[in-house]
């Protein structure tokens, strides 16, 4: 599929497909959108969003990681630093927020105009046609899902736009659980079209298990456990047993060698296809394929370390040894900090770098926590814009998560819920929960709060993190921020001159994004979010 995304998406981003026209650039709706093959490149034009840099290849995980308690910002640029710790003067601020929200809607514009046209088109298989159709809702109600966690409120902040849009549109704004809602609308469609699986040059599109799986998300969000747990038990108990699993290794989930494998639920297909320059532009002619994060995210000398992690994320994974007294394997794949080599003796690379006492006392490195998943260290010296690994949007390992959450949220047998956990657990040699954590087995409350920590060793710098905090309402409470402020100094800091807390983080402010401002002022149909 990388392949064949990359032919099309340089054919589209041009504007020239193989059709009988002097001049592709005069291509309109009106001649456009007639045949099969239009409506492929229709559909591909969808996922094409994947590789813009507002959207998963760099900027989204500004949002979900470096927001979270997991990650935060020193980079020189100060306002991209203080969007990490809620400082948001400048609503319309590109890097940190309007660039995203720009492109989410910008996908959805799209398969808007799949949903619109291609049920007019002609099919030779109908099936061909429902499946097309159910990517288009799959990948809408995926930007949905993202606009409802990122900026989604309680006032009508959010439009919901249904149909291809135009240049005088001033679409109604709506609340959270609307635009979550609209999502499972969204997701709903696409599980009763999508296959169970692709083969070939289509593997890595949607299927009715990614649908499932993204619409339990969305339940979960809106606290509807048993819902979300009925998706949930298709992929786990039902027919997607025959297509999912946990991977013996690990490190198998973010290798660009073991894509698209029995955990992988929907990922994103990268490429190194166009090594250089970047081509970022809405119109480049050769459009970057490949993951920007790592070269954000790698250390000193390597990136430019715009973001990096909490040290507390070490420390939560040296909590507890696996079955052959060694360090949880997960850590020594989840970051680059001091001492890796001493816990992990064959882990010495840090990209070109070897990690020992002289590289950890340098001034820009001693003390710091650095991003590894989804880097390109294991294969390469660098890190820059076209890493060619794929990012699991979600894996096996989160459903089985989030089917155990659903399990003792609605009342289910806790013996259940453990089971799933120590399924995940005993995959990387963990003990039981019974052994290291009896009483997580017998409490519920207890066994909730355990899945809190579970979730971070597992799905650590995922882009997981950020919607877990929202669903277990810690940033509705100012018990909920006095924890968090003991893991990440963003949400509240302790100033020795004053000889107290001074808290960023506000309570039924930050927990969403401002709309940017020429959106809130230009349409009169939606509201700015709460206290902004």
């Amino acid at each position: 599929m990388k392949k064949l995304i990359y032919i099309l998406i340089t054919v589209l981003t041009i504007g020239a497909c193989k059709v009988e026209v002097k001049n592709p650039n005069t291509i309109t709706a009106a001649t456009f959108w007639k045949t099969e093959q239009d409506a492929q490149y229709g559909i591909n034009a969808v996922y094409n969003m994947f590789y813009k840099p507002g959207t998963y290849s760099r900027w989204m995980w500004f949002r979900l990681d470096l927001t979270s308690d997991e990650g935060f910002s020193q980079s020189p640029w100060a306002e991209l630093k203080e969007w990490t710790q809620f400082t948001y003067n400048n609503y319309n601020f590109w890097e940190g927020n309007r660039w995203t929200y720009r492109d989410c809607y910008e996908a959805i514009f799209r398969a808007n105009q799949v949903l619109s046209y291609v049920p007019n088109i002609s099919f030779s298989d109908e099936n061909n046609k429902n499946r097309i159709l159910g990517q288009a809702y799959f990948l809408r109600g995926l930007y949905y899902y993202h606009i409802a966690l990122l900026w989604g409120g309680p006032d009508k902040s959010v439009a919901i736009v249904l149909e291809p849009s135009t240049p005088d549109m001033q679409p109604q704004g709506h609340t959270e659980t609307e635009v979550f809602e609209q999502a499972i609308a969204d997701f709903t469609q696409a599980q009763t079209l999508l296959p169970t699986a692709w083969e070939g040059i289509d593997k890595g599109r949607a299927t009715k298990g990614a649908a499932l799986a993204f619409r339990a998300k969305c339940y979960m969000q809106l606290k509807k456990w048993t819902e979300a747990g009925a998706d949930l038990r298709w992929l786990v108990e039902g027919e997607g047993r025959s297509y999912y699993n946990l991977t013996t290794n690990y490190f198998d989930n973010f290798s660009k060698d073991r894509e698209n494998n029995q955990e992988s639920v929907f990922e994103i297909q990268y490429s190194d296809a166009n090594k250089a320059p970047a081509g970022d532009d809405d119109f480049a002619v050769d459009p970057n394929l490949g993951l920007n994060r790592g070269q954000f995210f790698a250390p000193p000398g390597i990136g430019w370390t715009d973001g990096e992690l909490r040290p507390w994320l070490v420390t939560a994974f040296k909590q507890e040894k696996d079955l052959s007294n060694n360090f949880d394997i997960r850590l020594r794949y989840t970051a680059f900090y001091e001492g890796m080599e001493n816990d992990f003796p064959d882990n010495t690379r840090i990209y070109g770098e070897v990690s020992n006492n002289a590289t950890w006392s340098r001034p820009n490195w001693k003390g710091r926590v650095f991003f590894r998943k989804y880097s390109a260290e294991y294969y390469r010296d660098f890190d820059d814009y076209y890493n060619p690994t794929n990012v699991r949007l979600i894996r096996f390992a989160d459903v089985l998560l989030m089917y155990a959450e659903c399990i003792a949220q609605s009342g289910g047998a806790l013996s259940e819920a453990v089971a799933l956990v120590d399924r995940v657990r005993a995959r990387v040699n963990m003990p039981s929960l019974a052994t290291n954590h009896p009483s997580a087995t017998t409490s519920k409350e207890v066994f909730l709060k355990r899945l809190q920590t579970e979730r971070a060793l597992e799905l650590a710098t995922e882009g997981q993190r950020w919607a877990d905090l929202k669903r277990w309402g810690l940033l509705d409470t100012q018990a909920g921020i006095d924890e968090l402020k003991l893991r990440d100094p963003d949400f509240a800091y302790w100033n020795e001159t004053e000889g107290r807390w001074i808290q960023r983080f506000v309570i039924g402010k930050h927990s969403r994004l401002p709309i940017p401002s020429d959106e809130a002022n230009n349409n009169p149909n939606i509201t700015q979010n709460p206290m902004y």
